[in-house]
């Protein structure tokens, strides 16, 4: 897996989180599968389509702060993830 400080794509941008679907028991292994990249500020109520229960590992970079809902639009329980 990328560490913290690591979220950034080729552009150069900088990233606040990514999503994975695969994860592993074995560390080479986490971080795989289709990768949801979410910039600063986003908000977002829903997963974007084909997303929703897929996420099975996840990188929150420095100076961010994501929050997931276990329901949809923002209701349910919540948790929040960090660097």
């Amino acid at each position: 897996c990328p560490t913290a400080a690591d979220l950034r794509p080729v552009n150069g941008t900088r990233l606040c989180a990514q999503l994975y679907t695969d994860n592993s028991p074995y560390y080479d292994q986490c971080c795989a599968g289709d990768v949801l990249l979410v910039p600063p500020g986003t908000d977002a109520p829903y997963m974007p389509r084909g997303w929703s229960g897929r996420t099975s590992s996840l990188v929150v970079g420095t100076r961010c702060e994501l929050t997931v809902w276990s329901r949809k639009a923002k209701k349910g329980k919540s948790r929040r993830f960090s660097a």
